[in-house]
């Protein structure tokens, strides 16, 4: 009898089971149906009453479904109430899919049994609910990704078996509910990328004792880092990234011996980094972008594990220890735009697989390390604007992972190792503003991009092998030593967008046949000594826009094809080009592109140049007397410019009723310094010997009220001996204000002293003030430099009658012009050099804005450095010089 009453049992558990599996079954068709039979769940077919245990997807227990894992299935719709109907689910798992709602899921609330929800990646929206906290059972919840909005609901602080809560990137508001220190078993919280809310961290987190990941990066937090954030003992990964969190960071959250990751990067963190580390399981500190000052701790150079050290862009200084480059994980060290110094740690790459190497913008001195390619992983070498000398490790001639090399602005000298230039994955070389000597290469990397070589001291001729180069880009060189002729295979490259090849010695003609520059953009032959007459086909380069060959022994005509470009940039000017220009440059936005060209002529008197049809003298056989009074009347006419606004800001004061129209808006200022520029210029270096004026200053020059000049003082004007000599003189001449410090003391004559008071009047022009203002009590020019070293906007200082926006960068760029004529004698630019800033601020000012009346708002990109790099040796003395302040420093 017992035996057929157990045989019974069994048979009707038999047939529950089965009346559940086909119940589950149906529940599943259903689904699929509901959602209009997606392609990825075609797998879904019953061959029989068990066979859903089976599909993808599913999983049962017991012939039970338990787990629902649909992510990533390309399901679109709604979930339906009925899928609680699966009675024993403890998952459901729809991540990364179209599902969408207004309103939370109040329908899951059935599936008694549920343990782990995730809804990620999808379209649901609404608020979640206050009575989230019936979800009693859940250990895993989220919801991160979609657009739930409103409050973070107090109750799920009740959700006490939670292990995991990701509400990442949704639309929340508010501050974060202290609720969340009760979840005692949270292993994980992520709450990033909730870019609406604006909350503290709450010290009420600091209680999490079993939390592993506290992931909260762009959430907008403010306020401080808790102080007993490192009683978290648990703590893993954190990660407080991109906000806005200000204040020391806390001794303590360095000493959780799990912790392994820290990310603090971009808030407005200040002080030292935490001295005391008893986190030796550090894997990546990542504390970039803050306000930290102090030195890198030692404690660091015990982290045997650390694979990721980023400092960058903070204020730290000292020397970086040389323990760091001992650490055997070491792969990426970023600690660039700081005030390290002293010398780099020399194992850097010996015992560790370093990949990442940037150390740019600090005042690092010494050689780079030996061994920074040591295990052949090395991606790039990062170290430019530093103070390094010595040659290139000959080892990284050998390193074929090198992507990038860019060392510019140091005085790193030497033949680059021969291996380098054909390193197989080089893209980018940048060596600019040093001093390596040698000869460019017959063959380059197939792979490199971008050759940035100016301002050093390489030799030689480009050679032919330039055809193999063809995936270049960008060929920088200028300031070099190259002769010889350009050859025609470098018109091959068709890559090629920027080509500089000023300063240099290069001769011979232009290529005539170009070959391939159909994405050229700037192009820049400038003083060289090439000659023969401009190639036609320049004209077809469709993309050209800068086209710079000044300064050269260009002849013949100006060829019409030019007219076709659309150039935002021309100078063709100190040639010997003959015939008219074409009509299509006849305006003002080419006023000074052809200037020094004696045998040119134009259609149009406006231009700075003969008008065709008239009687040219011949400027040579002009006497250095009539030369001189034609040169002091146009400089008259700018320096006159000055005595008239000061005398109306007087009159002004005066006799209020002034009308406006007496203002002289930027633009006229900024043309009549390209006149007086242009006389300097010609007194300096076209006249033999050359002639310096010795008072260029404004107020020996009257104007009545129409702006006429009536009288110019030129009578202190010395002839030099030879151009580039100096000559002394019994008694110093010029105006105090204006006269050149060096002048005072030594009496010598030279160019300088007219540049440092062309720079004080660029001063008075851009400012608005006296070259000596008594209320000042100082020098126009110890007030200039002392508000840059202040670190004070240069917007600010400039003259408030005429400064507007859309003249901001061009007065910018002439006030930091100023400056570098103004700075130490063998740093000032010469006057070509000054007159080249101009021209171009004038010409951008004009093609940028013509009139402005035009309601064109947009920006120019104007920087006077390039055009003002002094020699290789006055840069030398100049970083040599501690207590001045350095040109690239100002602009």
């Amino acid at each position: 009898m017992i035996i057929l009453l157990l045989l019974l049992l069994l048979l009707l558990l038999c047939h529950a089971n089965s009346q559940l599996s086909t119940q589950e079954q149906a529940v599943l068709l259903n689904l699929k149906h509901y959602w209009q039979n997606p392609n990825s769940l075609n797998l879904w077919i019953p061959w029989n009453s068990s066979s859903h245990c089976n599909w993808p997807g599913i999983t049962c227990f017991d012939g039970s479904v338990t787990e629902l894992y649909l992510q990533s299935k390309n399901i679109h719709g709604r979930v339906p109430p009925f899928i609680c109907n699966l009675k024993n689910l403890k998952t459901i798992n729809l991540s990364d899919n179209y599902f969408s709602s207004t309103e939370f899921l109040r329908v899951l609330y059935n599936c008694s049994k549920l343990e782990d929800l995730d809804l990620s990646q999808n379209y649901f929206a609404g608020a979640i609910p206050d009575d989230i906290h019936r979800m009693a059972r859940l250990q895993n919840l989220n919801l991160g990704g979609n657009n739930f909005s409103g409050n973070i609901p107090s109750s799920i602080g009740q959700l006490t078996e939670l292990r995991t809560l990701e509400l990442f990137a949704c639309q929340f508001i508010g501050s974060l509910p202290l609720e969340i220190g009760n979840l005692s078993n949270l292993e994980e919280l992520g709450l990033a990328f909730n870019s609406k809310m604006m909350p503290r961290l709450p010290s009420e987190f600091t209680k999490l004792k079993k939390l592993k990941v506290l992931w909260m990066a762009q959430t907008n937090l403010v306020g401080k880092i808790p102080d007993k954030i490192g009683e978290m003992a648990s703590l893993e990964h954190l990660d407080l990234s991109s906000n806005y969190l200000s204040g020391k960071i806390p001794s303590s959250l360095l000493m959780p011996k799990n912790l392994c990751i820290v990310y603090l990067y971009k808030n407005n963190l200040s002080g030292e980094i935490p001295r005391v580390v008893e986190a030796l399981n550090l894997d990546i500190i990542d504390l970039s972008e803050n306000n930290l000052t102090g030195t890198i701790p030692d404690d660091f150079g015990k982290l045997k594990k650390l694979s990721g050290l980023s400092l960058f862009c903070n204020q730290l200084f000292g020397k970086i220890p040389d323990s760091i480059g001992r650490l055997p994980g070491l792969i990426v060290l970023k600690v660039f735009s700081n005030k390290f110094s002293g010398t780099l740690p020399p194992d850097l790459g010996r015992y560790s697989v370093l990949q990442e190497f940037q150390v740019a913008t600090n005042m690092l001195t010494g050689q780079l390390p030996e061994h920074l390619c040591d295990n052949g992983r090395l991606l790039g070498v990062v170290a430019f604007k530093n103070n390094l000398d010595g040659e290139l490790p000959k080892s990284l001639g050998n390193c074929s992972s090198l992507l990038i090399v860019s060392v510019f602005s140091n005085r790193l000298s030497g033949c680059i190792p021969r291996g380098l230039w054909t390193s197989l994955n080089m893209k980018m070389l940048m060596l600019s503003d040093n001093s390596f000597t040698g000869e460019l290469p017959e063959i380059l990397s197939s792979n490199l991009s971008r050759l940035e070589i100016c301002n050093n001291m390489f030799s030689g001729k480009i050679p032919k092998g330039v055809s193999s180069w063809r995936n270049l880009v960008v060929l920088e060189a200028s300031n070099n030593l190259l002769n010889g002729t350009i050859p025609q295979e470098l018109t091959i490259l068709s890559h090629l967008t920027t080509l500089l090849l000023d300063r240099n010695r290069l001769s011979g003609s232009l290529p005539s046949n170009i070959i391939s520059w159909k994405a050229l953009n700037s192009l820049n032959f400038s003083q060289n000594a090439i000659s023969g007459h401009i190639p036609g086909k320049l004209g077809f380069l469709q993309g050209l826009s800068e086209l710079d060959l000044s300064e050269n022994q260009l002849s013949s005509q100006i060829p019409p094809q030019l007219g076709f470009l659309k150039l935002t940039y021309l100078n063709l000017s100190s040639n010997r080009l003959s015939g008219s220009i074409p009509i299509e440059f006849e305006n003002d936005a080419y006023a000074n592109s052809f200037l020094n060209n004696p045998s040119l002529c134009a259609n149009r008197p406006s231009l700075n140049i003969n008008e065709c049809n008239s009687k040219l003298q011949n400027p040579s056989k002009t006497s250095h007397q009539f030369m001189a009074w034609i040169i002091s009347l146009a400089i008259a006419m700018f320096l006159g410019l000055l005595i008239s606004f000061f005398i109306i800001k007087v009159y002004k004061k005066r006799k209020h009723g002034l009308d406006s129209t007496w203002n002289l808006d930027w633009p006229k200022r900024l043309h009549k310094a390209v006149g007086a520029a242009q006389g300097l210029t010609y007194m300096h270096h076209n006249c033999s010997p050359p002639i310096v004026h010795r008072d260029v200053k404004s107020s020996n020059i009257l104007l009545d009220l129409e702006f006429n000049v009536q009288i110019a003082d030129f009578g202190l004007a010395q002839m030099l001996i030879k151009e580039g000599e100096s000559a002394t003189m019994s008694s110093v001449a010029g105006s105090f204000g204006y006269r050149a410090p060096e002048y005072a003391r030594t009496t010598r004559v030279n160019e300088k002293i007219d540049v440092y008071s062309f720079g004080v009047i660029l001063l008075e022009l851009t400012t608005g003030r006296k070259a000596n203002d008594d209320d000042e009590h100082i020098s126009l020019v110890e007030w200039a430099w002392r508000y840059v070293q202040e670190n004070k906007f240069i917007v600010d200082a400039l003259d408030e009658e005429v400064k507007e926006h859309y003249y901001m960068d061009s007065m910018c760029c002439v006030f930091r012009l100023g400056l570098s004529c103004t700075h130490k004698f063998f740093t000032r630019p010469s006057m070509k050099e000054i007159l080249n800033v101009l021209l171009r601020c004038y010409n951008q000012l004009l093609l940028c804005y013509g009139d402005k009346t035009n309601g064109s708002s947009h920006a120019c990109d104007i920087d006077a450095y390039p055009l003002l790099k002094s020699s290789k040796r006055e840069r030398m003395l100049e970083d040599d010089d501690d207590d001045g302040v350095s040109l690239a420093s100002i602009v």
